[in-house]
């Protein structure tokens, strides 16, 4: 996909690119000979328009994005021309300015537009990135797959542990409620494995069980002490349930891991969007007011 999304078409938007970046820089190149550069020439209006056109351009990708009814070109296309564009527009926004900034509306949006390009380029590593992490980690499965068989699992595992003590039981049990998938997006970036068992009917102290490792060893440890054959028989068949769980958690904790990497991105990429789009109204409306 990345190398389709920069040779699409021939490499068309690069070449575009490519286009825009020595136009733009001959029209800046050409002020000066009447008034300094600045951003208030007929140059300057040129680059200045252009920019306002492209920022509008590389937001409407997040709509045609869910568009998929829409004609007006593919997914593809867009996102190849949304790399290039957006790239452009670094250039084209800053000859605009004239390199000059202060404290106001103009340069105020001049940084939202950056912030908002430069979060782009990550949002795109992502989503070229994380997909295939997802499906490394997934091994041809689905997230809805591995939660349905950590629930089977669980009801295996219930039923086994009739057949145990009931200090193994109340471990085993244990350890089956107190699975903690983190709900908030902080724990699921650090994706840590904050899982707890309760080894004493009598405490009520949870110690922890991170990797299902407090659980498998306590197994280990019964089954050579088992004294009937039918408990043995259910520990070895716990423990290899407990063997395919730890494995199953791993997968479902790094799928929410990685989701929540790509929400985060969104809270920073959409809002500063917005901004974006509000700051520029102003500096257009500022500039044809007083201008």
């Amino acid at each position: 996909m990345h190398q389709n999304l920069l040779q699409y078409k021939k490499y068309r938007y690069f070449k575009l690119f490519v286009v825009l970046v020595i136009v733009s820089s001959v029209l800046y190149l050409s002020q000066g000979v009447d008034q300094p550069a600045n951003g208030g020439t007929i140059q300057g209006y040129i680059l200045g328009i252009t920019s306002a056109v492209f920022i509008l351009l590389l937001t409407y990708l997040g709509i045609r994005k869910r568009s998929y009814s829409s004609n007006m070109g593919t997914v593809e296309g867009w996102t190849s021309a949304h790399v290039f564009l957006g790239s452009s527009l670094v250039l084209i926004a800053t000859l605009h300015t004239a390199f000059q900034v202060g404290w106001n509306i103009h340069t105020l949006a001049y940084v939202l537009m950056l912030l908002v390009i430069f979060s782009g380029f990550y949002g795109l590593f992502a989503y070229m990135h994380y997909p295939r992490v997802i499906a490394n980690n997934n091994k041809g499965g689905l997230q809805e797959d591995w939660l349905e068989e950590l629930q089977e699992v669980d009801e295996k595992i219930k039923i086994l542990s009739t057949s145990c003590r009931s200090n193994v039981r109340l471990v085993v049990l244990s350890a089956i409620e107190n699975i903690l998938l983190d709900n908030t997006l902080y724990k699921q970036i650090r994706g840590k494995d904050r899982s707890k068992v309760r080894l004493q009917s009598e405490s009520k102290t949870l110690v922890s069980n991170k990797n299902q490792e407090k659980v498998i060893d306590i197994l280990s440890e019964a089954i050579p002490n088992s004294t009937k054959q039918a408990e043995a028989t259910a520990l070895n068949e716990i423990l290899s349930l407990f063997s395919r769980r730890q494995r199953l958690l791993k997968i479902i904790r790094r799928n929410i891991q990685v989701k929540a990497f790509l929400k985060v991105w969104l809270l920073f990429h959409i809002p500063l969007t917005i901004a974006l789009l509000a700051a520029l109204t102003v500096h257009i409306l500022v500039v044809f007011i007083y201008w």
